[in-house]
């Protein structure tokens, strides 16, 4: 007996052991976040985390909310973030976040802790089939079996391989699966460490080849080529897209997410509105097409990029991790390093790129004039004065399905515009709110508005400051996510956000679909409208946070100041909840839509180019 306790302390030691090396080199790694679900079978390494000098610790009661928040911890900061769950369906509440961060390219490293071998498939609890649990939706997948001590000289590999893959392999950053499984008893101290490397740093180091040279496009990104850049989100730099549209003389058609949606000659914000004026859409069809990170939401964007390809334009990618982001397989020629204008010496804008220039003004004012004329709120008036007004250092995490298009057809370009962030890797309105308040996180851990760390058993310090990180989402998001508002009694992370809750009582997209006019009103309601229980500002109030209502335009703003004041007093998310129609939101873009047709139809007759 006395020699089974011996052999059982060594083994938790030793599972100690590993786990506290695991937390120690992704720390040399650059890991700062980790996000960890409660549960017993991951005992081991949660101790070792939280022991763990230089990682930040959040604690979330429901996995599907704690997945997403660690998406919107990696998604501000750009590092890889630790998420640990105990075994069983909690590790399969995290699918829905690793499938979007896979798609979005989001470097998160999932740890599922599991039972033994000798526990699975005899009935025990909490004992499910781990391995590959995630599919093909992670970069790399390990299942290193029960600690041991053979094993030792292996164990710092194993933690910055997983940081490697996560953020620097050849398909772009995104998520590793570490499958960990522990025996009992699992409340052992850690031993001796193995011994880093000699150097102090990471284990294992990832140098990414220099840009490849591209002069072999300059023939096909020709100056005199009628030519638009199409910008999206990418986790790599836009800084090259103004170079490139000075370059060649070109328009960029810029998404927010693209961060290059920045007021000047070049850029298109009313891409989505000018391309619905068929007459418009037919006169400026390019000769090529250079697309630059995600595609654009809107629909009608993709279909006139589409039949410029069918019409011959020549469409190429900047492509850097092999990402393949072409539904309409327009896509001619494939850059996977280096810039596309290598060489190409900057030219003045020519009668294409002013003709773009025209038409933006005139789309954006008669935007302006639709919206101006209404004194009641509306979708297209709240994204386009959130986006006008927050400052420029802010960040807005936008929802699917309206709310990210709100931002992308009705956001003017402006000098300085905030950065926008979106869920769009699968497009889901799984977990916005929780993302949004893990991107507060990361920003507020950034700026140093920690506060006494929750270990040390103080109280998190008022945050103070200015709010910067703002969400704009639907009402059947907030209430999809409820569970992102339950947060620990002590130890919080402090998560000053805004969200703005476009509430128009059910799913607004799907008034815009043609299920909207061809099915009776009830069964459009009971299966697509879905309006739900209980309303968005209850159950806000009902967590014990701050909510404001608004449903005229001229209130906004002033609300919106209110509860980034609250927000950033209190440390701890506000809402702002602006009341819609769904209806009258279908009515009132197509008043856009006329509104932008008959400025265009205004203009004077183009020049030649």
């Amino acid at each position: 007996m006395v020699e089974w306790a011996q052999m059982t302390n060594v083994a938790a030691e030793t599972a100690a052991t590993f786990c506290a090396t695991l937390a120690d080199e992704w720390q040399r790694s650059g890991v700062r976040e980790a996000v960890i679900c409660p549960g017993s079978r991951s005992t081991p390494l949660a101790l070792a985390l939280v022991r763990q000098a230089g990682i930040r610790v959040s604690v979330r009661l429901d996995e599907r909310a704690a997945g997403f928040f660690g998406v919107g911890l990696a998604l501000a900061s750009g590092r890889p973030v630790v998420l640990l769950t105990t075994s069983g369906t909690a590790a399969a509440e995290l699918h829905a976040a690793v499938v979007e961060a896979h798609h979005a390219g989001v470097p998160l490293i999932v740890c599922t802790a599991d039972r033994p071998p000798e526990l699975h498939d005899v009935g025990a609890p909490q004992a499910i089939d781990q391995l590959h649990l995630y599919g093909r939706a992670v970069r790399w997948f390990a299942a290193p079996g029960v600690p041991d001590e053979a094993g030792r000289t292996t164990w710092r590999s194993l933690a910055s391989r997983a940081v490697a893959e996560a953020q620097h392999g050849p398909l772009g950053p995104g998520p590793v699966h570490l499958n960990l499984a522990f025996r009992e008893p699992l409340n052992g101290e850690a031993g001796p460490l193995p011994p880093p490397r000699a150097s102090g740093g990471t284990w294992h180091a990832v140098h990414r080849r220099p840009d490849a040279d591209s002069a072999d496009l300059r023939d096909v990104l020709r100056p005199s080529a009628r030519g638009v850049i199409v910008a999206g989100y990418s986790s790599r730099s836009s800084d090259h897209v103004a170079a490139l549209a000075a370059a060649l003389g070109w328009p960029v058609l810029a998404d927010p997410r693209s961060g290059c949606r920045i007021a000047g000659p070049y850029v298109v914000g009313a891409a989505d509105a000018l391309l619905r004026h068929e007459g418009f859409a037919a006169e400026m069809l390019p000769d090529v097409v250079l697309r630059c990170g995600d595609p654009w939401a809107s629909k009608v964007l993709g279909a006139w990029l589409s039949r410029s390809a069918g019409e011959g334009a020549v469409h190429v990618a900047l492509d850097p991790d092999w990402a393949w982001k072409d539904a309409g397989r327009d896509v001619a020629v494939r850059v996977t390093g280096g810039s596309a204008a290598s060489g190409t010496a900057p030219r003045d804008a020519g009668g294409w790129a002013k003709r773009w220039a025209e038409a933006e003004a005139v789309a954006q004012e008669a935007i302006d004039g639709v919206l101006e004329a209404r004194a009641a709120a509306s979708e297209p008036s709240i994204a386009r004065a959130l986006f006008a007004a927050v400052p420029g250092d802010a960040t807005i995490v936008a929802s699917s399905s309206m709310p990210v298009r709100d931002l992308e057809w009705f956001g003017r370009p402006r000098p300085k515009p905030p950065r926008v962030l979106a869920n769009r890797g699968a497009n889901g309105i799984d977990g916005v709110v929780s993302t949004t308040l893990g991107v507060a996180a990361a920003l507020a851990a950034d700026r140093g508005e920690v506060g006494v760390a929750a270990r040390a058993g103080g109280a998190v310090a008022e945050a103070g400051g200015v709010c910067r990180v703002f969400g704009l989402v639907g009402d059947l998001a907030v209430l999809h996510d409820a569970s992102a508002l339950v947060r620990p009694v002590s130890g919080a992370p402090l998560m000053p956000a805004v969200i703005v809750v476009l509430d128009n009582a059910g799913g607004g997209i799907f008034n815009f679909l043609p299920q909207a006019t061809d099915l009776d009103e009830a069964e459009f309601e009971q299966l697509f409208g879905t309006p739900q229980l209980p309303h968005v500002t209850d159950l806000v109030r009902g967590c014990g946070l701050f909510v404001a209502e608004v449903t005229e335009s001229a209130r906004f703003l002033p609300v919106l100041g209110a509860a980034g004041d609250e927000a950033s007093s209190t440390g701890g998310p506000a809402f702002v909840v602006v009341h819609t129609d769904r209806k009258e939101n279908v009515a009132l873009h197509a008043e856009i839509e006329r509104a932008v047709g008959r400025a265009l139809s205004a203009l004077p007759a183009a020049e030649s180019w």
